[in-house]
């Protein structure tokens, strides 16, 4: 088995090209991924099902849109919280119920008293399912050219716009990924 270079914090999006209707210009955040497989959830599908409606103690905690967010086809019975804890460094002691995933990005424990977390908290997202991968899976995917590697930024979890994440995310990178944000919905109407 080759070595896999772990891409745990960094974003997948979705190619034009790629055809599985659950990752249609999807932004994926991965939150794990070795020679196991792969996990990650969908930053840019908000539901219209409000974060209060399922899990009341961390409506407060919510970024806007304060809803849930169909974080992926995998478990959607289930729920990942994503928050930033701004200003932490590696060395710093992680708060109480947060987990690091990378930089300022980590996964929350939401059986734990929302309190906790609240001081530190700069912007949570709870997701609905997840995407996963088994061994190998995403890279034969990389390689077929389904998904743009590219770094992640604490915003992008937390983006008031998700519906234009997309874009944006292509839009900062350099060369010609920048161009591709200019990708019609619909090539066919152009």
């Amino acid at each position: 088995m080759t070595e896999v270079s772990s891409l745990t914090g960094r974003l997948l999006v979705a190619t034009p090209a790629l055809a599985d209707a659950n990752f249609e210009r999807a932004v994926v955040l991965l939150l794990d991924h070795d020679e196991e497989g792969s996990l990650g959830v969908v930053l840019n599908r908000p539901t219209p099902v409000g974060v209060g409606d399922i899990l009341e103690g961390w409506a407060e905690l919510a970024g806007e849109p304060g809803v849930v967010f169909q974080g992926g086809p995998v478990s959607l019975d289930s729920a990942l919280g994503v928050a930033v804890v701004p200003g932490e460094s590696s060395t710093d002691a992680a708060p109480i119920g947060w987990r690091r995933v990378h930089g300022a990005i980590g996964l929350v424990d939401l059986e734990a008293p929302p309190e906790l977390l609240a001081p530190a908290v700069g912007a949570l997202r709870i997701f609905a399912g997840y995407a996963g991968w088994g061994p190998g899976q995403l890279e034969d995917e990389l390689a077929e050219g389904a998904w743009y590697v590219v770094e992640s930024e604490p915003g992008d979890v937390s983006s008031s716009s998700p519906q234009r994440l997309w874009r944006e995310v292509l839009r900062r990178q350099r060369g010609e990924l920048a161009m591709i944000a200019t990708y019609p919905d619909d090539p066919s109407l152009n």
